[in-house]
């Protein structure tokens, strides 16, 4: 009998037999997975046959092997190889999850710090749903949930990356609470022999929208050295980005009734246009995050060492630096041609009063580290071992914003975040049994502690000067910690030749503690609270036949609130505005039903989700209380439920043609809301009805290939009460379809070349900001 592990193995077997032997066959990815934490590099073989290992080296990949599968996952995963985003446009990490099925990344421009993924019943704001994982080191920034808490995707560059997993829903126990969106895991590679890779990009969009008509550029540039000198091997990687944003946000006011009086200035060049809402809506100038210049350079070192031929040790040290500065411009012009800022104008007869901070520019700079060290066994069979530690530090982080655009005006306010940061230790202990006897029941067994620490540390200060001057004046600050700790086990129990039941349970203790706000008058300290759950887990498999698997799966996990949601805000006065430290955890019960089909040269998946969530954890107004209160509040229930169908295959229909697709359909509804009754029965907040992909990769010969993809996203709601009756402008979350395109061409073995295009028939989309315009792109890389 063979079991679905050896199945997608065969599929990879028989491809590569007629294929050229570097690429790792598609048909098996869907499902195959970097192996957790603890599974690393283990096989696990099925009752009849032997252990088995893919080492299927990719393209550029140094001889990397291909990580091992795990075939007791007990839920759906999604995978993507270096052989294939090779051929894609790929400029940040993020780039390789962009065909992902039912999943999209809230990236507004090439160099993006707020690129958010957002998958099944999961916005692209609520960013402490899911995990980043780069080779056991935890990336995810769970300081906070939105847009300015991203996954740290800098700390891993496109060029070291091998493989990339998605593991859908919560349905190990291996994981915390917050992989009940999407738990994504980062392979990265190390030499076998010497090596060093240079890669040079650059990039151009045009763009054009309300006064904006403009060409906006970037390059990018990384190198890599590595070896492997007996037992010690390590890689050291150089990346340095910089890149143009286009506008990211107009500076609006709603169209005026009033008529203009004596002393408003006449002014001209404003546009209008009906927003997110169909109100009438004039556009003064590009503002606040305007068009945004941002300069990254990183630096990363990893090293290994093999103690033996089954213990190994490694690190990591990973930095990140950006400045960023965000340009703003009014469209606003008085009668002698002069710019105009602020104040109260004449725009068509009508009174307008301009905020002076309307049109502030900014900008900024953040220094980051990542330190990890790891330990493990990896013994075939038996007992295996690990302990992982990270410390994610932002040394240096500094926020200035003007607070008027007006020339002359140098007061503001400067942010400072230094000492902000996290810190984890994961041990875990598995065993795998060796091969089965036919009729025996065998377990997979995993054990684990999991401890976390998230510190946060913003303090604002006045300045008279907001470019470089100093900052004198302190204005508000909040500060707090929250730390987890977790036991868990779990058993993978095949209790008969074809089927198989993983089953576990989780159990967190959570703290919120150290919390306070101050303002120059006064501090106030916010009481902590704690809270601990169980979240069980059962998933149940049956291999119908060889070629096909049917799984049941269910699961709980409880998302717990973040330093933000819990203590961020300011004290205006005496009153503390902006924040909730009594927020009870989200509270998630998951549930799926796939099939998966290996056929076609490839690998059908086919999955019904439902995730019902208590207590979900989101900012909104309680319009029950007079005056309403708006800031992080728990909605009673939310549902989302939905279908997914998903292909990867190689050589389909006809000889060197991969390809990738997916549809996903998801309805994700408001069931209780006390605090805003208006919302219940509504759309969630931007959850497609559709999302679909496509990438087709032909290999035209050895050298060449040319890949040709596509993107669609369907309607989503930008408001909780559905109100955002026109969303295919700016302030809106469009719809859209975008297509890519990619030729690859390698000169010889050590070179490539590559032209590309995103957005090919310049579509303008967007999501509350505008996304880019068709962007170029132009590539080459050396290798040695």
């Amino acid at each position: 009998m063979f079991n679905f592990a050896w199945r997608r193995l065969s599929v990879a077997a028989c491809a590569n037999a007629r294929r050229r032997a570097h690429h790792v066959t598609l048909g098996l990815l869907p499902l195959s997975f970097i192996p957790s934490i603890t599974h690393a590099d283990d096989v696990i073989a099925d009752t009849t046959l032997p252990t088995v290992t893919v080492s299927a080296a990719a393209s550029g990949g140094g001889g990397a092997a291909q990580p091992a599968v795990d075939p007791n996952l007990p839920g759906s995963v999604e995978t993507v190889t270096r052989a294939q985003f090779e051929n894609w446009n790929v400029a940040n990490t993020e780039d390789v999850l962009k065909y992902m099925p039912n999943l999209a990344v809230r990236k507004r421009f090439i160099g993006d710090l707020n690129s958010i993924i957002a998958v099944r019943g999961t916005s692209n704001t609520q960013s402490a749903r899911g995990l980043v994982y780069a080779d056991g080191l935890l990336l995810s920034n769970l300081l906070g949930n939105n847009y300015s808490f991203p996954p740290r995707w800098s700390m891993v560059f496109p060029d070291e990356i091998q493989q990339v997993d998605v593991i859908y829903g919560p349905f190990s126990a291996l994981y915390p609470g917050n992989s009940f969106g999407a738990t994504v895991l980062i392979s990265t590679r190390m030499p076998k022999k010497f090596e060093a890779d240079a890669d040079v990009k650059a990039f151009t969009q045009h763009f054009s929208l309300f006064g904006v008509n403009q060409n906006f550029n970037g390059s990018e540039a990384s190198a890599s050295i590595g070896d492997r000198i007996g037992k010690f091997s390590y890689l050291l990687g150089v990346n340095h980005l910089e890149n143009t944003s286009q506008p990211l946000q107009f500076a609006t006011l709603a169209k005026s009734g009033t008529p203009a009086k004596a002393g408003d200035t006449p002014v001209t060049g404003a546009y209008f246009y009906n927003n997110q809402t169909n109100a009438p809506t004039a556009v003064l100038g590009v503002n606040g995050e305007g068009i945004e210049h941002t300069v990254q350079d990183q630096f990363k070192l990893k090293m290994q060492y093999d103690f033996t031929p089954t213990l190994q040790a490694g690190f990591t040290l990973g930095y990140w630096h950006q400045t960023y500065s965000s340009a703003t411009s009014t469209f606003l012009r008085d009668a002698n041609g002069n710019p105009v800022y602020s104040g109260k104008v004449d725009i068509g007869g009508y009174e307008y009063t301009i905020p002076a901070a309307a049109l502030a520019p900014s900008l900024g700079q953040s220094e980051n580290w990542l330190y990890g060290v790891s330990l493990k066994t990896r013994n075939e069979t038996g007992w295996n071992g690990e302990a992982i530690a990270s410390y994610y530090d932002i040394s240096n982080s500094v926020a200035r914003t003007a607070n008027s655009g007006a020339p002359g005006n140098d007061d503001g306010t400067v942010i400072f975040g230094d000492g902000t940061g996290w810190k984890t230790l994961d041990l875990r202990t598995t065993y795998t049994p060796a091969a089965r006897q036919a009729g025996l029941a065998n377990h997979w067994l995993s054990f684990g502690y999991h401890y976390d620490d998230y510190f946060l540390d913003n303090e604002s200060y006045n300045t008279l000067n907001w470019r470089d001057g100093p900052a004198p004046t302190f204005a508000n600050a909040f500060r707090g910690k929250t730390q987890t700790q977790a036991v868990y086990a779990q058993d993978a129990w095949h209790f008969l030749p074809r089927w198989k039941f993983v089953y576990g349970v989780r159990y967190e203790d959570w703290q919120a503690y150290d919390g306070s706000q101050a303002s120059s008058a006064t501090t106030i300290a916010l009481a902590g609270v704690n809270q601990h759950h169980f979240s069980p887990k059962a998933s149940l498999s049956f291999d119908v036949t060889d070629d096909l698997t049917l799984r049941a799966s269910v699961g709980r996990a409880y998302r717990f609130p973040t330093v933000s949601e819990l203590f961020q805000g300011q004290i205006n006065g005496s009153s503390i505005v902006n924040n909730n430290p009594h927020l009870k955890p989200e509270d998630d019960l998951s549930k799926e039903l796939t099939a998966e089909w290996a056929h076609w040269n490839g690998l059908f998946r086919f999955s019904l989700f439902q995730d019902d969530v208590k207590n979900t954890i989101f900012s909104q107004t309680d319009t029950t209380v007079i005056p309403s209160v708006t800031n992080f509040q728990n909605i009673g229930k939310v549902r989302s439920r939905g279908v997914e169908t998903s292909y990867q295959g190689q050589d389909v229909f006809v000889r060197g043609l991969d390809l990738l697709a997916s549809v996903a359909w998801t309805q994700s509804k408001i069931i209780e809301n006390a605090q805003n009754p208006a919302s219940v029965g509504k759309y969630f907040y931007r959850i497609p009805l559709w999302r679909a992909t496509v990438a087709t990769t032909y290999h035209i010969d050895e050298r060449s290939a040319m890949t040709l993809a596509a993107r669609y996203s369907g309607r989503q709601y930008n408001t909780l009460t559905n109100t955002d009756t026109n969303p295919d402008v700016f302030g809106g979350t469009s719809s859209y379809l975008v297509a890519d395109a990619k030729f690859t061409f390698r000169p010889t073995k050590l070179s490539e070349i590559g032209v590309g295009v995103d957005n090919l028939f310049d579509e303008r989309y967007f999501v509350y900001h505008p996304y880019p315009g068709r962007t170029f792109y132009l590539e080459a890389k050396l290798r040695m």
